[in-house]
Formats: structure tokens, C-alpha cells, sequence
């Protein structure tokens, strides 16, 4: 890995507490008031959305993401369920009275266990598309990844691996959007990042899922900090927490109706207020190294 190669990853332990919101604005300011290049990863793969705040994308190209799903022969399969017993997932059905043997693609995780069962040489792989990544381009030296889940796949995992494989680590800041809560998708988006800004509302709910999401990156051992979203909407039971774990306050961005409604429209890009940029620069610059001969934005 390149020494100015930097991943960032966006996490928050519940859904709407602008996380995206978070994702889409460090990339935007990274870009403008930097000389990095700069990659933003949907890694929220089951609805993705951050390409939404951007009507003006210049797709450069699109791939389908396969999965590698056992096959069973019926014809040589002697259904003495060797392969069930191996299979940790209960992906595997064999009714041998109904000479019946299927693997659920759905179950499946791909990891060869009954290949290495049977000894009758019945089953094989076979690709299974699990979803697609989309390139975007932005700017000059901002581009826009975009994982898609397959409607009806539960292979989240496989395709967020696939889609961090994709960046590439030419000198870039990367922000990967995670998915909302603390399960394997999240587990996997911020695996490799080497900082987590978590994002959290003030409110009962906020802090009870942010707690849980602190936990999750205290064993994974990850160097994380804290931006509040809707300042001043609910209580400051949240600030207590921080200070009581001595966990670093990023900062704190003001509820607003008027940004609300500029979000729901796609347009929270236009008209920043100035404020706002300078909450947003004064972030970047705890969080990302900066370049050789700079102390900062």
C-alpha cells in the first residue's frame, strides 16, 4: 500500500443519522480544498444512494460481481450427504430415498468445503451473479465507485470485498460509505480502513446504537472518532458518554429544516452554507495525513 493511500470509513450504528450526508460532503471539500485525489466507495450495497447528489455523473464503466456456487451432479452423486455435514451453512439438502441433492445459492458462502467432501467428484462451481460495481467520474481527480446488490442475493460481504479490490491506491483519501449498523457488511467495509468517523444524532436511540458500534470497533481495535449530526435536536446524554470514554468529538453539525429539505431534493451540494464548509475543513484536518510539505488545510 501506497504511504499517501488513506481510507476513511463512515460508519453509524443506525439508519438516518447522516451518514451519507457525512460520506458525500468529505468528499466533496476533500476535492475542493485539497490536492489529493479522491475516491468515494458506496460500500452500502443493499441501497446504495450516494451517486443520487450528483446529476451531473459520468459513468466510465460497469461490472458484473460473480459468486462461485457448488453444483451437484445428480448422475454421480451417491447422496451419502458427506457434502451436508461439511457444509457449515446448511446450504446443502440431500434426500437420498428421492435421489435429490441441491445446494441454496442463497445459503451458500463459497467456500469450498463440500469440494473437498465429496470423493465422487460430483459437484463443481458455477458463477452466480451477486450484484454489480459502477465507476462514476466526478471531477479530474474525483471518481465515485458503487456497489449494487443482485435483488434477492445475501452475498453483501462478497461484493463489498470486490468493491474495495476495485479502489485503487494511486496516492489517493478514500471514504467508504458503510452500511448502517454493526453486522458482517459493516464488519467488512471498515476492516481495512485506517480511520472511522462514526456519525451519531443526540438522541436516546442515537446514543444507545452508537455504544454498541463503539464496542464493535474497540475489539477490532480501529482508531475511530465522533461527528454528532442534528446538533441540538434531543439531549446531551451523548456528550456525557464521550467525555466519561474519552472518545474525540470530530465535530458537531446543526440540525437544519432548510438542509433537510435540500437533501431530500438531491441538492444538498448547492449553496452550502459557510459555516457549514468550515465545520466540514476543520474535520478533514484531524483526519487525513497531510501531504509531504503541508501542515493541513
Amino acid at each position: 500500500m501506497e504511504d499517501n493511500f488513506m481510507q476513511i470509513a463512515v460508519a453509524s450504528g443506525k439508519g438516518g443519522t447522516g451518514k451519507t450526508t457525512v460520506a458525500v460532503h468529505l468528499y466533496h471539500f476533500i476535492g475542493k480544498h485539497t490536492d489529493k485525489k479522491v475516491v468515494l466507495a458506496d460500500c452500502d450495497v443493499e441501497e446504495p444512494n450516494d451517486m443520487l447528489f450528483f446529476p451531473l455523473l459520468k459513468p466510465t464503466g460497469k461490472k458484473t460481481v460473480y459468486q462461485l456456487i457448488p453444483e451437484i451432479d445428480t448422475e454421480a452423486c451417491t447422496f451419502c450427504k458427506e457434502c451436508v455435514e461439511w457444509c457449515e451453512f446448511n446450504a446443502i439438502t440431500v434426500v437420498p430415498n428421492q435421489k435429490f441433492a441441491e445446494v441454496d445459492a442463497s445459503l451458500c458462502h463459497s467456500c469450498g468445503a463440500c469440494l473437498m467432501a465429496c470423493k465422487h467428484k460430483a459437484i463443481t462451481e458455477k458463477p452466480f451473479p451477486v450484484g454489480t460495481i459502477t465507476r462514476h467520474k466526478t471531477g479530474a481527480d474525483k471518481n465515485l465507485l458503487e456497489g449494487r446488490l443482485k435483488v434477492g442475493s445475501a452475498m453483501q460481504t462478497t461484493l463489498i470485498k470486490k468493491l474495495k479490490n476495485e479502489i485503487e491506491q494511486n496516492g489517493a483519501v478514500v471514504i467508504l460509505d458503510a452500511p448502517p449498523g454493526t453486522s458482517c457488511p459493516v464488519v467488512e467495509t471498515v476492516s481495512d480502513a485506517d480511520y472511522i468517523i462514526l456519525v451519531a444524532e443526540p438522541t436516546p436511540f442515537g446514543l444507545h446504537d452508537l455504544k454498541i458500534t463503539v464496542e464493535l470497533l474497540g475489539k477490532l481495535k480501529k482508531p475511530f472518532g465522533i461527528i454528532i449530526n442534528k446538533a441540538g435536536l434531543g439531549s446531551d446524554d451523548i456528550y456525557s458518554f464521550l467525555k466519561e470514554k474519552k472518545i474525540e468529538l470530530l465535530g458537531e453539525i446543526p440540525f437544519s429544516k432548510e438542509f433537510a429539505t435540500c437533501y431530500a431534493s438531491g441538492e444538498m451540494l448547492k449553496n452550502i452554507p459557510e459555516e457549514t464548509e468550515q465545520i466540514y475543513r476543520e474535520i478533514i484536518g484531524k483526519v487525513i495525513r497531510p501531504a509531504p510539505g503541508r501542515t493541513g488545510l
